[in-house]
């Protein structure tokens, strides 16, 4: 098979947000807050997080006032940056099983497969059209070091009650799609392809349409604990609201909130789209069944065939900026959309060439226990959800529901899943976290090296990365 005609090395648009945000423009702003408010319930953060909250506390007491306060605009942040992995995946389900015990975590990890349908079936409902196609998760291995992970992968998804997935032959998952060089895979149906932006703007839009109060152009630079008879309270440099609870779902963001910055660690992400790619492509590789495809790889990738024949592919490129910066609008370094455009090669080589429209970045909240959380704490006012590890697609809408029910006062099953109220130390100042986060991603790259070149078992190099990140 021709390859795709060969195109210049450098992306068409470097950043403007992010890829999702180019066949529609970035959303106008919704009003800025003009002054104080009183609510019963205030939002920090217009992210998944923060929308699905405010969509399920609504539905539930539509008499809540809830005032939702966003930096920029609803979805500017991951939730329209991600790679549109709508999958079962959550952070801390090996952490939560030795802590809490392993009837917990599989509870955990049920409510999670249960959520992927969730969004897809409120998303249907509310009329949001986000090019979803519910074709679940293929992650291929590439390597006899990568073929030996995902069978034990595959006995530990068992292990947590999985019944659906199957491990597929090297010809099976080629057969699904034509990644070069696969030795084997893994498909379960928890999983779907969406468009991030859409599904963020359909949210707000739906949320705003029930009366949610929501504010953008708004940077809140401090929450505030209840003191006395004084509420809970989020400050901005035009008002402070004060509610009985506010809620933080700031995820890689959080850091810029004054005590904040050792809470979560903001990690980069970065992905690039190409132009789309003709019929004869796809012909041969197929990607029919529209799943979202990742690998076994310690720095391990992460893509999707879009709705418009693309492939928007994504890995971590540099991870972290010194002092827990971000971004500027989702720009990226040249030397991380090299590394992907080489990914995009190895997977597909028939793609090498292909032009590259657009490459962005984004941030992730990562704790210092790679666990995920949802908290309340009634005393204070004060509640959160975040932590996702770049698997919060799904995990913000079960969190969103989790926040709904404390608020609420409502003991139920997510309420007693063993992410709420999980306790997690703070991240090491600097330097200490640069050089850390670097070095366990020099030791990912130089593990896979040695896997590539031959080596048949886990790299020794990845095992101690492992532990030192406390993985």
């Amino acid at each position: 098979m021709s390859s795709v005609s060969s195109a210049p090395s450098g992306p068409v648009v470097n950043g403007d947000v992010s890829f999702w945000y180019a066949a529609t423009g970035l959303p106008e702003q919704r009003p800025p807050l003009a002054g104080d408010l009183r609510a019963d319930v205030c939002i920090v953060g217009g992210g998944y997080t923060g929308l699905w909250t405010a969509y399920y506390l609504k539905k539930a007491e539509p008499s809540l006032r809830i005032v939702l306060l966003e930096r920029r605009f609803c979805g500017y942040g991951a939730s329209g940056r991600n790679g549109g992995w709508l999958y079962n995946g959550f952070a801390g389900r090996g952490a939560f099983a030795r802590r809490y015990g392993r009837p917990r975590a599989q509870a955990m990890q049920r409510a999670m497969d249960a959520a992927v349908h969730e969004v897809v079936a409120v998303a249907a409902a509310e009329g949001i059209e986000a090019d979803i196609a519910l074709g679940g998760v293929l992650e291929v291995a590439r390597t006899p070091a990568q073929l030996a992970r995902l069978a034990a992968f595959a006995d530990e998804e068992r292990g947590y009650g999985e019944t659906e997935l199957q491990v597929l032959t090297a010809d099976e998952a080629a057969a699904r799609i034509g990644v070069d060089g696969v030795l084997g895979g893994t498909w379960t149906p928890h999983g779907a392809r969406i468009q991030p932006a859409r599904l963020a703007r359909g949210l707000a839009a739906v949320v705003a349409g029930l009366g949610v109060e929501i504010h953008e152009g708004t940077p809140v630079t401090a929450i505030h604990p209840a003191r006395g008879t004084a509420p809970a309270s989020a400050e901005t440099p035009y008002g402070t609201v004060r509610a009985g609870h506010v809620l933080r779902a700031t995820e890689g963001f959080t850091a810029g909130l004054r005590g904040e910055r050792r809470t979560w660690l903001p990690m980069n992400s970065a992905m690039i789209a190409t132009e789309p790619l003709p019929p004869e492509f796809w012909a041969r590789t197929g990607w029919e069944g529209r799943e979202v495809l990742g690998d076994f790889a310690h720095a391990y990738m992460y893509a999707q065939r879009t709705a418009d024949d693309r492939i928007a592919l994504g890995g971590r490129g540099v991870p972290y900026r010194f002092g827990s910066r971000t971004d500027s609008d989702g720009s990226t370094q040249q030397e991380t959309v090299r590394q992907l455009r080489e990914v995009l090669g190895r997977f597909f080589p028939a793609a090498a060439g292909a032009r590259i429209d657009h490459a962005w970045a984004g941030v992730l909240g990562v704790p210092r226990d790679w666990c995920s959380t949802v908290e309340l704490d009634r005393r204070s006012g004060l509640g959160w959800a975040g932590g996702y590890v770049g698997s919060g697609v799904t995990t913000t809408n079960l969190a969103g529901r989790t926040l709904r029910d404390l608020v609420l006062g409502q003991h139920t099953e997510l309420t007693a899943l063993p992410w709420v109220g999980h306790t997690v130390r703070r991240w090491e100042p600097e330097p200490l976290r640069w050089l850390g986060v670097h070095g366990m991603y020099a030791a990912y790259h130089a593990a896979d090296r040695q896997e590539a070149d031959g080596r048949a078992t886990t790299s020794p190099i990845a095992r101690a990365a492992d532990r030192i990140a406390g993985r």
